[in-house]
């Protein structure tokens, strides 16, 4: 019997199922838990700055240098491509005040009130994923590190991370904070700090246990609101090494301890460069079965210019194959009532291609094919994932090509959701209407559910009230979500549109905790708020 019920969830979400509020439940034995009292309230400004869908860019190079990036700011006696090989190329050369300026300098005009206007505006920005390091922490995270000589630059590192997290929410703009640089280095290459070519954070207890303590020490600030009060989430790695030793124990390990600090904060981790190996970990950790409650994100990453794979292929062939990516989604998310959470976000791409790739086609071509390049990849993540972040925003050489986020904007080779070009008055108006025909969509919804499993189930006891409590939930949060902006929720300067619920999964658990239902047939009320969420996108339309 079990198995033919889960054929028939399946079934029935095939049917119902939104792609813009997607499940695909596909329920396992039931949780015996007691039901608790329902402790949900109307989503807050801080939910939806963490849980919208994420339109951003990187903001690289900032507080840790890539040479490629920010060539001025690297001596010429620097022989590296690293953070660490141009400060310390700066202090031989030049002294520590000179230096400490300089590195200030460059962090206090990383972002003007015109970049922000411009991101809020023009492309529709919602939140900057924002690398840093350990060493951005000042100098008590150096000491007994390749940084220990340098620590006093970075003196003011950490308060500039702060002021600038707190410009940006003034317009409106959350920030990921990404530990993009991890003592004795993530992964092999210069950026992840230093430029040794290996990636020795793993299998390193001390490095390991050091950037632990300052993940803490960043979900305590982040705690505190303030400044900080922008800030979406903690990422705790970029782009660890493919199978790091030890990686998974660790994110465990971490997480732990952020969640003793605040449960609530959403963790980012790297993919490792194997999403299926990420989403299987991420769906063993139930959050009903014992799991922090922090919601878990998978950051992964899309380029289609390094690998041979890419190159030997024309550009028609890559936008082809944009369709197919996240494929990997397919039976890992959709289900919370059942499995952990599988929330993706992509955190960097591009508009780049190789040239061997290029030199398929006739150079006349070039610029419609990266507009289609570009267009293909906006949509494919608008539709699965929940977010994205172009890599990246600033270099010397603005307006950045086919890295730049201002250059691919400007020729339209990039596109935010369609909900955030709406007016705010259009906003309002498609609320009312949708307002207007909740109850009978809601009538339909129950019906539609109802009917279904009295012909798939006959004589089957279940509690389609669940369904109903659910659907009102997730209409509502649709609603609030969408219509918050366009309030005046996120202040004057955080320009028009329309916020859609991006972070689907990670949102669906952390509602699924609050309802307090638990037990056989809790996927009945995660059906309805799926299915309510989706209601209200396709009422108005987006």
């Amino acid at each position: 019997m079990k198995k033919f019920l889960n054929k028939a969830k399946d079934t029935f979400n095939d049917h119902q199922a939104s792609s813009s509020f997607p499940f695909q439940s596909q329920p396992q034995a039931p949780l015996s838990q007691a039901s608790l009292p329902s402790s949900i309230r109307p989503p807050t400004v801080t939910d939806l700055l963490r849980y919208r869908y994420h339109n951003g860019t990187n903001l690289g190079s900032i507080f840790v240098l890539e040479k490629w990036l920010h060539g001025s700011m690297f001596p010429k006696s620097s022989t590296g491509s690293s953070e660490l090989d141009a400060v310390s190329a700066s202090l031989r050369e030049s002294g520590l005040d000179a230096t400490r300026q300089k590195w200030e300098n460059h962090w206090r005009n990383a972002l003007t009130d015109q970049d922000l206007q411009w991101l809020v505006n023009t492309a529709k920005c919602t939140s900057i994923r924002l690398p840093i390091g350990y060493f951005t922490l000042g100098p008590g995270y150096c000491r007994g590190t390749p940084f220990e000589q340098a620590g006093e630059v970075y003196a003011g590192a950490w308060n500039a991370v702060k002021d600038l997290i707190g410009r940006a929410r003034a317009y409106g703009i959350g920030v990921l904070i990404d530990m993009h640089a991890l003592p004795g280095g993530g992964n092999k290459d210069a950026h992840s700090g230093s430029g040794t070519g290996k990636a020795e954070f793993w299998g390193s207890r001390r490095n390991m246990d050091l950037a632990k303590h300052a993940l803490v020490f960043i979900a305590q600030e982040v705690s505190r609101g303030g400044p900080l009060e922008g800030v979406i989430g903690i990422q705790l790695v970029n782009e660890a090494a493919w199978q790091a030793k030890g990686m998974y124990s660790w994110y465990d390990e971490v997480i732990n301890e952020i969640a003793r600090v605040d449960g609530s904060i959403p963790i980012y981790v790297s993919d490792a460069w194997d999403l299926n190996k990420a989403l299987e970990w991420a769906n063993k950790r139930h959050c009903l079965k014992g799991a922090p409650p922090n919601p878990v994100v998978i950051d992964t990453h899309k380029y289609y210019t390094f690998d041979e794979k890419h190159k030997s292929k024309s550009p028609p062939e890559i936008i082809g194959s944009i369709g197919g990516e996240l494929g990997e989604l397919d039976g890992k998310s959709g289900s919370i009532a059942d499995r952990g959470e599988g929330q993706v976000v992509i955190g960097e791409w591009s508009c780049v291609l190789d040239g061997k790739t290029w030199a398929r086609v006739r150079s006349e071509e070039k610029d419609g094919l990266e507009r289609q390049f570009g267009q293909a990849q906006s949509k494919k993540w608008q539709e699965r994932a929940g977010g994205s972040y172009f890599w990246t925003f600033k270099m010397d050489w603005m307006d950045g090509g086919g890295w730049g986020f201002k250059q691919q904007v400007k020729a339209g080779n990039v596109s935010p959701p369609p909900a955030l070009t709406l007016s705010a008055q259009d906003v309002r108006s498609r609320t009312q209407h949708a307002q207007s025909q909740r109850q009978s969509m809601a009538d339909n919804g129950r019906r539609s559910h109802e009917d279904y499993w009295t012909k798939t189930s006959p004589g089957k006891k279940f509690e389609h009230h669940l369904f109903s409590e659910g659907w009102d939930v997730g209409f509502s949060d649709a609603q609030r979500f969408f219509s918050m902006r366009a309030d005046g929720a996120l202040g004057p300067r955080a320009g028009d549109g329309g916020d859609k619920i991006g972070c689907v999964e990670i949102w669906t658990k952390k509602r699924l905790l609050e309802s307090g239902n638990r037990g056989e047939f809790l996927w009945e009320w995660e059906q309805g708020f799926r299915s309510g969420g989706g209601a209200f996108y396709h009422c108005v339309g987006v």
